[in-house]
């Protein structure tokens, strides 16, 4: 698949930008702050109603602007899909494929892949639990679309889930009766432990197919400089053995509930489920945090886009590969890694580059070439 035209209206920077894409290596140039991420990103929240560099809406819409509209054509299985967002900070954003309306605006999720390269990377080797679980679950809806209504419906649950103990651990502090809430709570521990069961085996499931792509891909990138290797750690502990069946999972985690219950109660807030848990990026037999160096840890966010990429690739969903984004990488990395991202990327079905200068884009990468300067395009 590759994205063949972008369009967009009030959206960051642009009030009105359109540009034409073909297959193969697009280089966008420009110095900081002209608006050349703006675009792959716009790129991005096509396929996964989401940015990579905030996390709500409201940042997309051009300043002054009630409303920003991103359109893309997409060419798949050779034919073009036209998918059109409107997103409305503080409503209900709204969707169009091929001009006519969806009742959701995930139900264009599938209809464009990308993986995404940026300097915010780091933060999935060196930041909290929050964007390993992120990252899995983008992974995970890039796989299998439908997973995007359970991570909201788990969502959903969660935050009723959580007024309940929270009204629950205001009445015991009180010395009031919390019988009613707790009856309650018991219907939603069952929702909970249902939709997170899901969550799990599916994220069980993808860290196992993911480990042994992350490993070799690691051993490319840092020319062998030590295994690596990935541990899914639960909030149900690491004496509980997890095993990628649902209706088992749903069970454990049932059970996992029951036994902090107490803790829950005295706290007002969910402490068991694929919300709390965590990715462990192994080197050696460290972990990556704290252990690994900034080379390191750079060559290990790398292994983990690149993992990303061979496994939607091989994945034998309809469309093919997906749509690969390097934004701002090339600057980040010594002229080795350079060489090899290069060498791994180079013959993608559609590359999309950002730098701020040309000289950043390795050889292998040169391709067509648009410039971008204050809000507007011109291909070189």
């Amino acid at each position: 698949m590759h994205v063949t035209a972008l369009s967009l209206t009030d959206f960051r920077c642009y009030a009105q930008v359109d540009l034409d894409l073909r297959p193969g290596v697009t280089s966008l140039i420009g110095q900081n702050g002209q608006g050349k991420t703006n675009l792959v990103e716009a790129v991005g929240y096509v396929a996964t109603l989401g940015s990579h560099r905030v996390a709500t809406d409201a940042p997309l819409v051009r300043l002054g602007a009630e409303r920003a509209v991103v359109r893309a054509k997409v060419a798949r299985d050779d034919r073009d899909t036209i998918v059109e967002l409107e997103i409305n900070p503080g409503r209900a954003n709204r969707a169009r494929i091929n001009r006519s309306p969806v009742p959701r605006p995930r139900e264009v999720l599938g209809l464009l892949r990308t993986v995404l390269f940026a300097p915010e990377d780091l933060s999935l080797v060196k930041g909290d639990p929050s964007e390993r679980r992120r990252f899995l679950d983008d992974l995970l809806v890039a796989r299998t679309p439908r997973m995007a209504g359970v991570r909201a419906d788990y969502d959903r649950v969660l935050k009723q889930r959580n007024a309940l103990l929270k009204s629950a651990s205001a009445a015991r502090r009180g010395g009031r009766g919390s019988d009613d809430v707790l009856s309650t709570l018991e219907v939603w521990d069952t929702h909970l432990a249902t939709l997170g069961g899901e969550i799990l085996a599916a994220r069980l499931d993808l860290v196992a197919a993911l480990e042994p792509l992350v490993a070799a891909a690691y051993d490319t990138v840092s020319s062998g400089a030590g295994p690596a290797a990935l541990e899914y750690v639960s909030s149900l502990g690491g004496e509980v053995e997890l095993v990628p069946d649902r209706t088992a999972l749903v069970g454990i985690l049932l059970a996992g509930i029951e036994r902090r219950r107490r803790d829950e109660l005295d706290r007002g807030v969910s402490l068991v489920g694929p919300h709390r848990d965590d990715l462990l990026l192994r080197l050696g037999a460290a972990p990556a945090k704290g252990y690994a160096s900034h080379g390191e840890s750079w060559s290990y966010a790398l292994a983990l886009r690149l993992a990303s990429y061979d496994l939607l690739t091989g994945d034998g969903t309809a469309g093919g590969e997906p749509v690969l984004i390097l934004d701002d990488v090339f600057a980040e990395l010594d002229t080795a890694r350079r060489t090899k991202l290069a060498e791994l990327v180079a013959g993608a079905e559609q590359v999309l580059v950002t730098a701020a200068v040309a000289a950043d884009v390795p050889d292998l990468l040169v391709g067509d070439r648009v410039d971008v300067l204050a809000g507007t395009v011109s291909r070189a």
